[in-house]
């Protein structure tokens, strides 16, 4: 009876054990990768990094984030000499490694791990024969990298919002224009128009603010810096006003930068600048997206906008970016919020495609 109950109990602990391991390893094992949105560790010497090479590479993250009224840098950055680079530093969300050796390679080249150290971690690793050819490719490629790391930011903010994102938005994107669209979920007032709504956090210092609109599509013309910045302050005229009636919401179009790019696989047409109130003292930052519903023959546009004096406001102009890339159109498949963002805007051919203007 003994030797019955020993066997039987033989058989549960190894039938079991393999799976509280394998639990217990990706539990407790592979940890959270830690840091705030666009904090960027660079895994490099300390010579290196004082070095031409090592300037090279910080310029490159420095850059200024593109359509602030203000100087913000597009990353906060730190550096770590490799001998010090530890399991307590090794989990930072987003790491470059950077070797140069020219004993192991004849070029420099660039690529990516995800989970490497820790969990929802990018580790971008360049691998160079030397500190020329590595300043070189920075110098090169610098976009590149700056696209790169944005879009993975952008990628992890897109998956949280489909966890936890503002019921007022999704409702009003359903309603007006059979889409969906996630928002930041602060995001709860809200006002309606033709064709047209108007959502806003009403913060005490910062107002983070959605809209979405659409208009007939009338051909490639329609896509273009003149035709559509018009058309967004016929629109926002109409349907945001001051609090006079000679005050309404405007374009500042020689601080307004248009560009196709490419969103769930489709050609899409990108704004980002400044918008004011005419006659008025406000303004901020903007970014939109026009994309064509072939389906009804109309181009929707969502946008966020932000108004927070005082305050730095990359951090909130890209949450609202974020929330642009949720957008999918009627004829979309929910399940392309999460993955296409990654896939589609860090490949040559999307690049190539891009800077000839070709719609996909």
């Amino acid at each position: 009876m003994y030797k019955k109950f020993f066997s039987i109990f033989s058989l549960i602990i190894a039938i079991l054990l393999p799976m509280v391991l394998t639990s217990c390893k990706k539990e407790f094992v592979m940890a959270r990768a830690s840091g705030r949105p666009y904090e960027v560790m660079v895994v490099m010497s300390d010579k290196d990094w004082q070095s031409t090479q090592g300037r090279a590479l910080y310029k490159v993250l420095d850059v200024d984030v593109p359509g602030l009224p203000q100087s913000e840098p597009s990353f906060k950055i730190s550096q770590v000499d490799p001998k010090r680079f530890d399991q307590i530093l090794n989990i930072f969300r987003n790491i470059i490694l950077v070797d140069i050796n020219k004993q192991i390679y004849s070029k420099t080249s660039m690529k990516f791990t995800r989970d490497k150290y820790a969990f929802d971690q990018i580790v971008l690793t360049i691998q160079s024969p030397s500190p020329e050819n590595f300043a070189d490719f920075c110098f090169e490629h610098g976009q590149d990298i700056v696209d790169f790391l944005t879009k993975m930011e952008m990628n992890r903010l897109v998956k949280e919002l489909k966890d936890k994102h503002s019921k007022k938005v999704a409702e009003l994107a359903k309603e007006l224009f059979d889409c969906e669209l996630y928002a930041p979920d602060e995001i709860k007032s809200y006002k309606k128009g033709d064709h047209f709504f108007w959502t806003s956090s009403n913060g005490a210092s910062a107002l983070v603010n959605i809209c979405m609109y659409s208009y007939p599509y009338e051909g490639p013309s329609t896509f273009n810096k003149q035709y559509v910045l018009a058309k967004r302050d016929s629109v926002m005229a109409a349907n945001i006003p001051g609090t006079l009636p000679s005050m309404h919401m405007a374009t500042d179009t020689l601080c307004t930068f248009v560009k196709p790019i490419v969103v769930h696989n489709q050609y899409a047409l990108e704004a980002r600048g400044l918008w004011y109130m005419e006659n008025d003292g406000m303004g901020g930052p903007f970014v939109s997206h026009s994309r064509v519903d072939t389906t009804r023959n109309i181009v929707i546009v969502v946008e966020g906008f932000v108004f927070a004096p005082e305050k730095m406001k990359r951090g909130l102009i890209r949450r609202l970016e974020g929330s642009l890339y949720t957008l999918n159109l009627p004829d979309e498949k929910t399940s392309s919020i999460v993955t296409t963002l990654e896939e589609v805007a860090v490949t040559a051919e999307d690049r190539r495609a891009l800077r000839e203007g070709k719609q996909k």
